[in-house]
């Protein structure tokens, strides 16, 4: 589900790098153009992506509207544009370009939206844990234990063992497979809990708390599924 909430920032209010233009120095209020002498100015460092895709800091969106103010934008910034202007505009196209390319893709695939926006709200994402999830350690390591030994067994020597634990990984992976599919319905249920908080009461000290722990529980679903997409892209490699 997207949802289409909060205020929409015009392309022109969003946060330049300079409060004055730094061709001739006049102040900028937001313009992406200054208002004197019409050069192009540099977008800020910090701008944030949902902000420069004129989107709130929502889960669920609509990637047609993500899609059509990425154009929109490209063609305000785009270098192309700017072959025939001097230097400095010919870099800070770029730069624009840049930032704007980067912010489409995140907010694009949902996995790496979700990880921005705990980066966003939450500080740096913690580290991608070694372990496997603790409900699927003991499968884990008897699956590691098979790979291993898949590996080390002779082509010519152990057909039949070998044959044997093909069949064994190849269930394994799709049992994996499947477990991938119920981490995207979990991970999208989180969508849901996140975009209710946020829409209700986003600044609330009740809401952070609610948020916080949203924000948690969609770390630990992201550190699952990378770990189980590990092992699924290691059985697909070694017994595929």
């Amino acid at each position: 589900m997207a949802h289409d909430h909060g205020t929409h920032t015009s392309f022109r209010e969003l946060p330049m790098a300079r409060s004055m233009c730094w061709h001739c120095q006049s102040e900028v209020t937001g313009e992406y153009k200054c208002g004197q002498c019409v050069k192009v100015q540099p977008l800020s460092k910090d701008l944030d992506y949902f902000t420069c895709m004129r989107l709130p800091r929502l889960l669920n969106i609509q990637p047609e509207k993500l899609q059509s103010t990425f154009y929109e934008l490209s063609r305000t910034f785009h270098p192309d544009f700017y072959s025939n202007k001097d230097d400095q505009e010919q870099i800070i196209s770029l730069g624009n370009s840049a930032l704007l390319n980067t912010a489409y893709r995140t907010l694009k695939d949902p996995v790496q939206r979700a990880e921005y926006l705990i980066r966003l709200e939450a500080g740096a994402v913690k580290q991608i844990r070694s372990n496997p999830p603790a409900d699927l350690f003991d499968e884990i390591l008897e699956l590691q234990e098979d790979l291993d030994e898949y590996r080390s067994l002779s082509q010519e020597k152990n057909i039949e063992r070998i044959e044997e634990l093909r069949k064994k990984l190849n269930v394994s992976r799709e049992a994996l497979e499947q477990r991938q599919v119920q981490m995207e319905l979990s991970l999208t249920s989180k969508f849901d809990e996140w975009d209710t908080i946020q829409i209700a009461s986003p600044e609330s000290d009740d809401a952070r708390g609610k948020k916080d722990a949203v924000l948690k529980e969609m770390q630990e679903i992201l550190s699952d599924k990378t770990y189980v997409r590990n092992i699924v892209n290691d059985l697909i490699e070694t017994a595929d």
